[in-house]
């Protein structure tokens, strides 16, 4: 969160004014989804103390409220924080190069499970970032995903996720 201007030589990827706009719009989403769930439940005082929704909902209109004088503030009072940088280009690009792939991977748990989805991951990164040969990234990789899979489903007798769709690890016999 950087206070300079776009006076540097690096290129402002979003602005200050911009995220807290974005942040306060996600946040009013979320007060709202809460506060609709709340009134389903119910959220007034009954005879024997608050109903289920009660907390939720007055949380949530905190939240709201909150939002609110953040989007107020963001779009029409601190219009000077257009020229702030929230990021700058290249560190956005570095964030996105570790942020994108780990959510490729969480899909590739649900999907082939934990522990191919851990080998193809290490060794992307070792090769990828790391500038790793891929022999020695696939050594490392299968050598970490075998010891995961020897510690927990063997010695600490607790099955990860295999995979919903696709279990690649049936070909080797193993459930």
């Amino acid at each position: 969160m950087s206070e300079h201007t776009n006076n540097s030589n690096q290129e402002s990827a979003i602005s200050v004014r911009a995220m807290d706009i974005i942040t306060a719009l996600v946040f009013i989403a979320i007060g709202l989804t809460v506060m609709v769930g709340s009134l389903k439940l119910g959220a007034s005082w009954g005879a024997d103390g608050p109903e289920a929704g009660y907390f939720p909902f007055y949380i949530s209109l905190i939240i709201l409220l909150s939002s609110t004088v953040t989007l107020y503030q963001a779009a029409i009072v601190n219009k000077k924080k257009k020229t702030e940088s929230f990021v700058d280009s290249e560190p956005l690009k570095q964030i996105m190069a570790v942020l994108l792939p780990a959510i490729v991977f969480v899909l590739g748990v649900q999907l082939i499970g934990i522990y191919v989805s851990s080998a193809f991951y290490i060794a992307i990164f070792m090769v990828w970032l790391g500038k790793y040969p891929i022999w020695k990234a696939v050594a490392v990789s299968v050598g970490v995903s075998a010891a995961l899979y020897l510690m927990f489903e063997f010695w600490f007798q607790v099955p990860l996720p295999h995979g919903s769709w696709f279990n690649p690890l049936e070909f080797v016999g193993v459930n």
